[in-house]
């Protein structure tokens, strides 16, 4: 053989002395092939620096591409920031590779000023096995329809039921009412909420009933539902986005009035931190004259000394069973929906209001 020339399986197989056919089952994770014939077909392989088929061929005969699409968010860039996203991710790529799947990710909104109706050119076009919603879906989902007219099964995170679609979900609902439950109970009534977006249009300010009733995000609806199962707030404050600085905003204009709240509860820990980062610009002390809590059990060494009050979700679990769901659908297995628990851990930032104590 030439040193130009690309080596074939047909003269792997050559090499080895058995036949094309055979020699393509030693490069397959199974298929009726002994053991001893594996072995001379890959060390022909070696022998002739042959890497094995050609992976798209294999695509082809397989009617599969090997890949997940991942809609992760409405910008990967916000998504990469946000631990929470991270900690997802991770588990539910790890799971995915250790299952021979490869990621595709894809932003739920192509651009800043995109129309709500708008999808990543991803979602139309690109070659994909499974697509996986890992922040829900919205109540009439331009994503969703993509993928249902391509034929694209999906798998969903705390979302509402899409039919044949598993979902993995977190009580978040009820690890709202513990937090807020322990901040009334240490005797706050006047308790103000830091709500996650309500949709995608990055909107910022205090809201109303009638804004509340359109949220389209899972999350943020079944927080708000938690919250007002304990405790009507006293102000619902809707971010431009789930981030330090988004919190941090909110809580300064929250904070600087005459009735200031004796507590926040906020939806996630990041807009928690930007809580507490505000009140100390005001030169206010957590927990004597503001009470933070947030939501998700995150790590936030850059706080210290104080130690959120939060809702601890198992994130990576939650990752890794999103990524479950997808190699059972492949396996052609029945969809099971998952809800994990959530558990109320108490820090520093909470305690009686200072008329209390």
């Amino acid at each position: 053989m030439s040193a130009s020339a690309r080596p074939t399986l047909a003269l792997v197989a050559e090499r080895a002395g058995v036949a094309i056919s055979t020699a393509s089952l030693a490069f397959t994770a199974n298929g009726p092939i002994s053991e001893a014939s594996r072995n001379r077909v890959l060390a022909a392989a070696r022998e002739l620096d042959y890497a094995g088929p050609n992976p798209l061929g294999r695509q082809l005969r397989s009617g599969r591409s090997g890949i997940v699409g991942v809609v992760i968010g409405d910008q990967l860039k916000r998504s990469f920031r946000d631990p929470v996203a991270v900690q997802v991710l991770d588990g539910l790529v790890s799971t995915l590779g250790a299952a021979g799947l490869g990621v595709l990710l894809i932003p739920g909104i192509p651009g800043v000023d995109a129309d709500s109706r708008a999808v990543d050119p991803l979602i139309e076009s690109a070659a994909m096995d499974v697509g996986v919603l890992v922040w829900g879906v919205r109540t009439d989902d331009p994503t969703l329809a993509a993928f249902e007219r391509r034929g694209v099964p999906v798998v969903v995170g705390e979302g509402r039921e899409v039919p044949g679609a598993p979902i993995v979900s977190i009580a978040d609902r009820r690890g709202t009412v513990d937090v807020v439950r322990h901040l009334t109970s240490l005797g706050h009534s006047a308790i103000a909420e830091i709500a996650l977006p309500l949709d995608h249009t990055r909107r910022s300010g205090p809201v109303d009933a009638a804004r509340l009733a359109q949220s389209d995000r899972t999350p943020t609806s079944n927080r708000l539902a938690g919250v007002r199962d304990v405790v009507e707030p006293v102000i619902t404050w809707e971010p431009a986005g789930p981030l330090v600085e988004h919190g941090k905003e909110a809580a300064i204009t929250i904070l600087s009035g005459d009735d200031r709240p004796t507590a926040i509860v906020a939806h996630s820990d990041l807009l928690a931190a930007g809580a507490l980062l505000a009140a100390q610009e005001l030169g206010l002390k957590v927990p004597e004259d503001v009470s933070i809590a947030g939501f998700d059990g995150l790590d936030l060494p850059w706080l210290a000394p104080a130690v959120l009050t939060t809702v601890r979700q198992p994130l990576a679990e939650k990752g890794a069973k999103i990524g479950e769901a997808v190699v059972n659908l492949l396996a052609g297995n029945a969809p099971e929906s998952v809800e994990l628990d959530v558990e109320l851990v108490v820090g520093t930032t909470t305690g009686p209001p200072r008329e209390a104590v």
